[in-house]
């Protein structure tokens, strides 16, 4: 589904919700699950385990002027069903644009993903103006969910 602040895509993978969340809440895995090409490693961040976190990533990108860091605060947490963030640059509070993945699973060894990228509650006129929304395409995001499959199913 793609609306104009929102795309989510799904994809069942063949593994169980477990495993899915697992890799999802490492932030050190995201560069190997991310299909936009922006995020290149964790900056030393912990397992997320809870709304409330903060855990900062490598990233790199021309809308960015190259190399940068985010701070992502962890908005959503739900044992091995829904983990999710809202992205800023390093040092400032979330512009209002939040990554959510939702796991549902479909027996003892298979799990629908739903991966939704919202960029509704962006707000700042300034920041509205410079940046581009939507930053990551919809075939980047089912990419991602392909990555994701291909990381647990070799984990």
């Amino acid at each position: 589904m793609t609306d104009d602040k929102k795309i989510t895509v799904q994809r069942t993978i063949d593994a169980p919700a477990k495993d899915i969340f697992d890799g999802l809440t490492l932030p050190s895995r995201h560069a190997e699950i991310d299909g936009s090409g922006f995020v290149r490693s964790d900056s030393k961040a912990d397992r997320i385990t809870g709304t409330g976190q903060v855990f900062t990533m490598n990233m790199t990108g021309d809308h960015m002027g190259g190399d940068y860091q985010t701070d992502n605060h962890v908005t959503a947490y739900l044992d091995h069903k829904m983990v999710g963030w809202q992205t800023a640059p390093a040092g400032t509070e979330p512009k209002g644009w939040e990554w959510l993945w939702e796991l549902e699973a479909q027996g003892a060894d298979s799990t629908l993903v739903t991966l939704t990228y919202d960029w509704s509650k962006v707000t700042d006129k300034a920041l509205l103006q410079k940046v581009s929304f939507p930053l990551v395409s919809k075939e980047q995001l089912e990419d991602s969910l392909d990555r994701l499959a291909g990381a647990v199913s070799g984990s």
